[in-house]
Parts: C-alpha cells; structure tokens; sequence
C-alpha cells in the first residue's frame, strides 16, 4: 500500500542520500512498445508482445487501437496479445480518440488513419493540446489526407485519410522519429515507394520494426549527411511476436544518479543499446562517467546489454549537434549531471526541445538556476556550469514526466532537498520510479511525511 501511495503522489520530496546499490530494473522501452501494438495491430494475425511498458502512453496506445478494430489484452503470463486484422481491417472510431499525453502515440496513430480510407478524431490532455501537430499532419495531407485542427495545428485533430494515398517524398527539416514514423505508416497502403529525407538519421524503431512485420524498407546516408528511408507500399503485414527491451530513456536517470551520489554501485540489466539511442551513455563515458557495458546480446531483434555505473567525477565536455537525434529525451537528465561536474557543459543543436512536453530548454535551465546553478541558454542550446546546486526549492513539472525525474534525480546530489509537485506524470512512461529508486537507497518522500 505505501508503495501505491507513493508512487500516485502527486508532490514528492528529493534528498541527498548515501548512493545507489543493488539491482534496477527499468520498464520496456516506450518507442518499441507503441510501435508494438501498432504495426501488431496492422499485421494479419496474432502478435504475443512480451516486455511492453504498461506505462499510461502506452496503455492510451493499446486502447486507441482496441477503438481502431484491433484486438488487444494481456495473457495470465503478462505478456500481451494482439490479434491483427490487417490494415484492411481497421474501422472509424465511434468516438474520439483521447492519447492523454502521448505525443508519440498521437502522432503515430495519425500517420495509420492518413493512410487508409477512415476518420479519427485526435485529442488528449492540456499539455499535449498545447503541442504543434502541423509537422505532422501538413506532410499527411500531402500524401491525399483531409486534416482539420484548432489554431496552430493543435488537438483536437480530426484525420479522414486518402481512398488511394499517395506515396511520398519529403524533405524533413529536423531529425525527427515521430514525423518520419507517421509518414511510413501512412506509406504503408500507398502505391509505389515513399520516401523520408531528414538532415541525419533519428531513431529507426519504425522501420526496424516495420522489416519484423514483413514491409520492405531500405536506409542509405547520402554524400552531403542526408539520412534516407525507402519503403515499398501496398504492404502486407504478418503478425509476429516482439520482445520489447528496457528502455535506455528511462534508465538515464538511475544512471545519472548513481555517477552524482556518493557510494553508488548499481548494475541496470537488459538496456536496449541501438546506437541511434545510446547518445548519452556515450556523452556520459566522455564526461568520465564508470559505465560499464557487458553481456551484450540480441533478444527479440533488439540488441541489448547490462550496465554497471559507479560513481564518478564528472568534467564539462561540448555535446555535438550532431549527437541530439541519439539523446533528444536525455538532455534534461544530462543537464542534471552538468550541475555536478567539473568545468562547462554545451549541449547544441537542441532546439527540438522546445516542442516536446514542455519547452525542456526553458524549463530546465530555469528549474537549474532557481536550485542555485550556473546555467544559460538560447533558442538551440544549454550551457551549464558545474560545481553543484543548493537545492532547497520547488519545481513544477508542467505535465512532463522527464523534468520530474530529472529534478528528483538533482535532489539526489543538492546541498538541500527539492520538492517536484505533477510527479503522477512519471507514471506515462515510468510506473514506479520512485518506489524502485527507493529500493536502491534513494531518499524519495511524499511532500508533508516525515
């Protein structure tokens, strides 16, 4: 029951404690688990899911497609049953479907509807109401898709897509999954090959995950850096089982608190390493960070491996531009462990975000400098000097689960403890944060306990 309570607290309070030690597991990995039910729920068939993030984006997801004609519930074992109907078989729903705070599944599930020759209406919650969608839906509509939305291209969206959609080429300005993702799945039924161009390459679930299901797709790197993604439409989709790793996104913020408390040995098994996740292992391992990578295998197509970190002291270092698409979620938590380091910290090329939950850039540097940091920043980048934070304040987290974790996680290693209220929040991609950062000797309380 204290572990309930806990974890559906809505205000916690962070405290500077002796270190981290033992065993963390982190849930599945958020990216796979949305695409898992997704393309299971377009393949022909049943696909067993074994892994999925239970997290409240995900379930959002699951109950999206239930309304879309697919089947979907989960087995005594635990793991999850989709039962495909083809893309073929997908319906209208009566009824809007509501994502929550889910930009991932939104944006996704409006790349299936573009697609195929039925009507969605999207919605979701305050924050994700505020997110643009016209990045998403102005290339849609280009592929034959009627998209109506409020002012700015915001939710609710209502998608009808084509009868015949048209296969694509877009030129995306930014590296982005969930554009390149949606745009895929709307391909999926078009004639002929869409194509996605981005500056370099974002993460590559969808397509990975794509080749699972049996829909052919090709990757190249152009002479000038361009990332390209080929995929042949009129696809048919087999149903096949997915084992989904643990999400690196989610273990980052053990990993910071380990290297940024005293004492801490903690080992963090089974990490999904595809290297177009792995940004901030490496940003980490540059600042001096003991992460140690070992037993490094495949399971379910995804390569995998157990991380052990200790604490470290850490040194400022320039993170590459080049280097956002890799750690785009990270940056948050990275700019928590530049507060503990050594010298300066610039992270560049991070105007991506200022779309995400919230304006990451602003929130972060302002939570940073309220805890008594050294911290500036501009329209693409966060520059932070080390030395170490006081603490003893309070952030909101605006809806945004990774600025919950991330303040939580500077708690750890602030002179005075920092309170985060909207901490419910971490429970979309991180059920039980607190209960097992706890469970590794964090001091994580409900605001008010003594």
């Amino acid at each position: 029951m204290a572990d309930d309570v806990l974890t559906r607290s809505e205000t916690l309070v962070s405290s500077r404690h002796a270190g981290l030690s033992g065993r963390f597991d982190v849930p599945g990995d958020k990216s796979i688990s949305h695409r898992s039910l997704i393309l299971g729920g377009m393949a022909i068939g049943t696909t067993r899911v074994t892994g999925l993030l239970e997290g409240d984006d995900v379930m959002a997801t699951a109950r999206a497609m239930q309304a879309l004609g697919a089947g979907i519930s989960q087995d005594e074992d635990g793991s999850w049953i989709v039962t495909g109907v083809g893309t073929a078989g997908l319906v209208s729903p009566e009824q809007p479907l509501d994502l929550g705070n889910s930009g991932t599944g939104v944006r996704l599930l409006m790349g299936v509807v573009a697609g195929l020759p039925i009507t969605a209406t999207f919605c979701g919650d305050e924050s994700l109401s505020r997110r643009p969608m016209a990045r998403v839906t102005d290339p849609l509509a280009q592929m034959g898709a009627a998209v109506t939305s409020r002012d700015g291209g915001r939710l609710p969206v209502t998608v009808t897509g084509a009868q015949t959609p048209l296969a694509a080429d877009h030129v995306s300005k930014v590296a982005s999954a969930q554009i390149k993702s949606a745009m895929l799945l709307a391909g999926l039924n078009a004639r002929g090959t869409s194509i996605v161009r981005e500056p370099h390459a974002s993460r590559d679930h969808t397509e990975a995950m794509l080749r699972h299901f049996g829909a052919t797709v090709r990757q190249r790197l152009e002479e000038d850096g361009t990332h390209v993604v080929e995929l042949e439409g009129e696809a048919v989709l087999t149903a096949s089982d997915v084992i989904v790793p643990r999400d690196p996104s989610s273990a980052a913020f053990p990993m910071v608190a380990a290297l940024i408390t005293e004492g801490s040995d903690l080992l963090i098994p089974g990490i999904g390493m595809n290297p177009l996740r792995t940004g901030l292992i490496t940003t980490l391992q540059e600042m001096g960070g003991d992460i140690e990578i070992s037993n490094e295998r495949t399971e379910g197509g995804e390569y995998v491996a157990d991380l052990r970190v200790r604490h470290s002291q850490l040194h400022g270092i320039d993170v590459p531009a080049e280097r956002a698409a890799s750690m785009i979620d990270e940056y948050p938590i990275l700019a928590v462990a530049a507060t503990q380091a050594e010298g300066t910290t610039r992270m560049l090329g991070v105007a991506e975000l200022r779309v995400k939950e919230t304006d990451r850039i602003a929130v972060v540097a302002d939570g940073i400098f309220a805890a008594g940091g050294t911290v500036t920043y501009d329209e693409d980048s966060i520059t932070v000097t080390g030395g170490g934070v006081a603490g003893g304040m309070s952030i909101d987290s605006q809806h945004d689960h990774r600025i919950a974790m991330s303040f939580l996680t500077l708690g750890m290693g602030s002179d005075q403890p920092i309170t985060v209220t909207g901490c419910t929040t971490i429970n979309t991609s991180f059920p039980g944060f607190a209960v097992s950062m706890n469970g590794c000797g964090a001091a994580l309380a409900i605001a008010g306990d003594s």
